[in-house]
C-alpha cells in the first residue's frame, strides 16, 4: 500500500478482536520506529513501556477513556478490547514538557500498526497515578498517552462534515463508526503561487 492508503486506513479504532493476542515483540518492533522520528533539540525524552500480557491488559483497560462524543458507550466490550498497550511517557531527567514529540511518536506507531494489519486508538483519558503503580514507574516517568492496540473489529467510516459543521463522531445502526472529516477546501487558507 502507498503512503496516502496508508493515512486513510490508520483511522481511530475502538473495538477489537480479542481471540487474536498480540505479541509483545510486534509492540517492541513499533516501538522501534520511534528511534527515527524527529525530536524537539533531538532530546528523546519519550519511554515506552509496552504489554500483550492478556492479565496486564485487564488491568489497564479500565483506567482509560474511550469515546468522550458517545456518551451512552464505556468502552469496548469484553470481546472486543484491545490486546496490546504502549504507554508514552516523559523522561523528566531528560526534558521538562514533551513538546509535540509524543505526537509524531504515536502517529509514527500508529501508521506501522495499520502497516501491519493491527488498529488502535491514542488515548489521552487516563488514570495516571493507578496506571503508574501498575506498570511500577519510577518518579521521573510521566504518562503522557496510552496506545490501545489489536486486530480491528470495526469498520470506520470517513463522512462530509454536515452543513451544520458537527464534528462529532458516531455508530451508526449498521454497527459502523462514522467520523465527519472537514474537506480540503476549508482545511486550505493559502496555495502560493495561486493557481
Amino acid at each position: 500500500m502507498n503512503f496516502r492508503e496508508l493515512v486513510e486506513r490508520n483511522r481511530t479504532r475502538r473495538k477489537f478482536d480479542q481471540s487474536k493476542i498480540l505479541d509483545a515483540r510486534i509492540l517492541v518492533d513499533l516501538v522501534e520506529l520511534t528511534r527515527f522520528v524527529p525530536s524537539g533539540a533531538n532530546k528523546q525524552p519519550l519511554k515506552y513501556a509496552v504489554t500483550a500480557d492478556p492479565g496486564l491488559c485487564a488491568e489497564i483497560f479500565p483506567l482509560l477513556g474511550w469515546a468522550a462524543y458517545l456518551k451512552d458507550w464505556n468502552g469496548p466490550e469484553e470481546g472486543e478490547r484491545p490486546t496490546g498497550y504502549i504507554t508514552i511517557m516523559l523522561d523528566k531527567n531528560i526534558a521538562d514538557a514533551p513538546g509535540c514529540d509524543h505526537g509524531i511518536a504515536s502517529q509514527t506507531i500508529m501508521l506501522g500498526a495499520v502497516e501491519k494489519g493491527l488498529g488502535g486508538c491514542i488515548i489521552a483519558t487516563v488514570n495516571r497515578k493507578k496506571l503508574a503503580r501498575i506498570l511500577d514507574l519510577p518518579d521521573n516517568l510521566e504518562i503522557l498517552l496510552v496506545l490501545a492496540l489489536g486486530v480491528p473489529a470495526q469498520k470506520v467510516v470517513v463522512e462530509s462534515l454536515p452543513p451544520d459543521g458537527d464534528i462529532k463522531y458516531w455508530t451508526g445502526d449498521d454497527g459502523n463508526h462514522h467520523v465527519p472529516k472537514r474537506s480540503l477546501d476549508e482545511l486550505l487558507v493559502g496555495c502560493f503561487p495561486k493557481e
